[in-house]
């Protein structure tokens, strides 16, 4: 690419190409309506929850607070996002909704669902474990409100049933009734029933819905949906709200449960001891006639009350952790246990509420996979360590617990050893009375617990707070977007044609019109561009011709007049090669014109063919226009060729005089294709022709062969005056013309210049127009 580039070139070759744009905008406008047209638009719903902080009541886990075995756990709201985005959640959705069956109206090229009061209903006679795996679609014509047309496939013919009658399928038997409220605004209409696997649809919504925390400290979370029906997308997420809140609150009432029966089981243990203890103090009393008995040493017996208060207290600790001991050891599976029993140890506490949690987690993925899930067997051993983990710590509990009561009962012996000098009769009833007050309190605690569990579970709060339930935030589609569209469209209807000529202009290699080449020729002048013709237009100007390209040659041979005129020196300095890189760039054409438009000027031209391996300056004067004139050659047909073969010929005997549409002017012909062409013309006789014919007329134009095929114009090239080096747009490469401007350096060639051959017109000077309105009529701006 040229190095030096002016913005102004660069905004003129985008401008003059205006109407490839106009025409990329609208048809880019075109296939947006057509997008917008037939794309179904999607609605978007949102809903806003805030996740609540685990509240004592909600699980019954902190029943016993007092004992300080559990601490308060709070939700995090990433847990909470991926547990409302589980899959189960969405499995559930459809299920409640019904989503994995479609009942859509059948259109020219879409087909609308009809979400609400379809026309029909639906009844399938297999189980819905088969359904719910199904993948179906059939096509019903409801002709009348008594039958309807129905066929598995939309092109194929159509069977006739009832209403209400069996119909066989590959999901077993259906049963399709219609729907009597809006069965007639349906009527006649193609109704389309498609059948989709629950777990894909679920899959399908579970990527759709968007759940996010806006705030990363806030607890406040949102739910978004997008769906070409505004009501189905809110139902959708008023539905995953409510079974989010249900399986919560479900999980919480499993351990609240599970604490409430493990809670009556123990009363109704030491409901049985309480009556034994009952029944020893009735006995001793009836048979010793007993009614009031003083105590006779208040220290020993307080001191003993506190130690026995404290052995009472230990033993039941050690009574609750046998209990859980052997409920772990006689569970086979993996069931809840009971959350807080009254145990001192926190390891049992966290390791039982991880348990459970785990347990839950089990039982909700068991939903929808098997226990030879890597997922579940994974569960599996996670709950087996700390099931074991459990039994290490109780036993190590039981054992603590055993050790504490033996010693305290140690000290209680000898307490009692100095009670025991007391009459016998107080001793035992003393006993019986306090074991009496330590089982009675027991029971009463447990009572209390039970009323509380009772409670819990009737107050068990769901996991989330709705702040806003499904809401559409406009009556708008959110897209497609039709401004947007439209804009996008405009900008593509730019982007394209500005693409394509950016691109062909960053590939391009190739001179274009006078302006790319003279960046390329810089000193070497540029005496004009000629520009490029139609088929039917006459390829040899006229005289008195206002063509595009009579104007062309006319700037042309202005441009050449000073250039002779610049040269210093004896003689005329008229003899003018025309050149080429290669064949077919248009070096005769230019030579033909040049000389018309220079005889024009009532001067004697000669126009010289010098390119005897391949001569076409014949082909230009073969028409009706062309008259020979009388000539005074012997040899009608002899040329250059025969010139400088034979010494007898002389130069009047090649001249052919010619009349050319009113113009006249003489040439000389290649003559025959030599077997030689370079050794013939390094003859002598051809300077002596060129100096005669430059003495003898005004111009001597030789059309001589392209330098970079051949070598024989760089062999005479020492002959021309100036040297016409025709270029072609579009076809010479920048490369090429690099070529005689190397050969003017090293001082090969002489009087250089360069004429830029077949530009469009589009790309010639001027706005592409020559003269002053009076040249050929310009197409209109719509025909390209």
């Amino acid at each position: 690419m040229p190095e030096n580039i002016e913005l102004k070139d660069v905004i003129y070759n985008y401008t003059v190409r205006w109407k490839w744009f106009v025409l990329s905008i609208v048809a880019c406008i075109v296939f947006g309506y057509l997008y917008l047209r037939y794309t179904i638009p999607q609605y978007e719903a949102r809903a806003k929850i805030h996740i609540l902080e685990d509240a004592s009541s909600g699980t019954g886990l902190d029943l016993f607070s007092e004992m300080e075995i559990f601490s308060g756990i709070q939700n995090k709201v990433e847990d909470e996002i991926a547990i409302i985005n589980s899959r189960s959640n969405f499995i559930d959705v459809v299920k409640e909704l019904g989503l994995n069956t479609k009942i859509m109206a059948t259109g020219h090229v879409l087909n609308t669902e009809i979400y609400k009061d379809p026309p029909i209903k639906l009844n399938f006679i297999a189980p819905d474990s088969v359904i719910n795996k199904a993948e179906f679609s059939f096509y019903l014509t409801l002709s009348s409100s008594t039958t309807f047309g129905y066929s598995e496939e939309e092109d194929k013919p159509v069977k006739i049933y009832a209403f209400g009658k069996d119909i066989k399928s590959p999901v077993g038997e259906i049963v399709i009734t219609p729907n009597i409220e809006t069965f007639s605004k349906y009527k006649d209409t193609r109704i389309k029933v498609q059948i989709t696997p629950t777990m894909l649809v679920a899959q399908n919504y579970q990527k759709r819905i968007k759940v996010l925390n806006p705030d990363e400290y806030s607890n406040i979370v949102t739910l978004s949906l997008e769906d070409p029906i505004k009501e189905k997308a809110r139902d959708i997420l008023n539905t995953l709200i409510r079974i989010y809140n249900e399986n919560a609150i479900e999980d919480k009432q499993i351990i609240a449960d599970r604490t409430s029966n493990f809670i009556n089981e123990r009363i109704s243990d030491i409901s049985a001891n309480l009556s034994t203890v009952d029944q020893d103090a009735q006995d001793l009393k009836t048979s010793r006639g007993l009614t009031d008995i003083q105590s006779e040493a208040n220290i020993n017996l307080n001191i003993g009350a506190a130690n026995q208060q404290e052995l009472a207290n230990y033993r039941t600790q050690l009574d609750i952790a046998s209990s859980m001991q052997n409920l772990v050891e006689q569970q086979e599976g993996f069931e809840v246990l009971p959350g807080n029993i009254g145990l001192n140890d926190p390891t049992i506490a966290s390791t039982t509420e991880r348990y459970n949690q785990l347990v839950l987690e089990r039982k909700r993925l068991l939903k929808s996979s098997t226990e030879r899930s890597p997922i579940i067997q994974n569960l599996d051993q996670q709950l087996r360590g700390l099931k074991q983990s459990m039994q290490s710590s109780l036993n190590s509990t039981v054992n603590n617990l055993g050790l504490q009561v033996n010693t305290l009962s140690g000290q209680q012996a000898i307490i009692n050893s100095k009670i025991y000098s007391a009459p016998s009769n107080e001793r035992a009833l003393r006993d019986i009375t306090r074991q009496q007050q330590t089982t009675e309190s027991l029971y009463l605690y447990l009572l209390q617990k039970r009323e509380e569990a009772q409670i819990a579970v009737a107050s068990t709060a769901p996991k989330s707070k709705i702040i806003d339930y499904a809401y559409n935030e406009t009556e708008d589609p959110v897209s497609p977007k039709r401004s947007l569209v439209y804009l996008a469209s405009v900008i593509l209807g730019l982007l394209l044609p500005f693409t394509v000529i950016y691109s062909s202009d960053l590939l391009d290699n190739k001179v274009q019109n006078m302006h790319s080449l003279e960046k390329i020729t810089k000193s070497v002048p540029v005496l004009g561009e000629i520009p490029k013709l139609a088929k039917n237009e006459e390829k040899v100007v006229v005289k008195d011709d206002r063509s595009i390209l009579a104007e062309a040659l006319r700037i042309m041979r202005t441009n050449l007049d000073y250039l002779i005129k610049a040269k210093k020196g004896r003689g005329k300095h008229n003899i003018i090669f025309v050149t080429s890189s290669v064949p077919g760039e248009g070096k005769t054409f230019v030579s033909t014109n040049l000389s018309m438009i220079l005889s024009g000027t009532n001067k004697k031209v000669l126009l010289l063919g010098a390119d005897i391996r391949n001569p076409k300056l014949y082909t230009f004067f073969m028409g009706s226009q062309v008259d020979k004139l009388t000539k005074r050659s012997k040899n009608k047909d002899a040329g250059l060729t025969e010139y400088l073969y034979n010494e007898d010929l002389q130069s009047k005997d090649i001249i052919n005089p010619m009349l050319v549409h009113h113009n006249t002017f003489d040439v000389i012909y290649s003559g025959r294709i030599p077997p030689n062409p370079a050794e013939l013309l390094m003859s002598d006789r051809l300077k002596q022709l060129l100096d005669e014919m430059s003495e003898t007329y005004d111009y001597v134009i030789v059309d001589t062969a392209p330098m970079m095929v051949v070598s024989d114009t760089l062999l005479i090239s020492e002959f021309a005056d100036l040297i016409v080096y025709v270029t072609r747009a579009g076809v010479t490469e920048k490369k090429a013309v690099q070529y005689p401007i190397k050969l003017k350096e090293e001082g090969k060639i002489n009087g250089l210049s360069f004429v830029v051959n077949d530009v469009k017109a589009s790309n010639l000077g001027y706005a592409g127009k020559y003269g002053y309105g009076y040249a050929k009529e310009q197409k209109k701006w719509w025909r390209f």
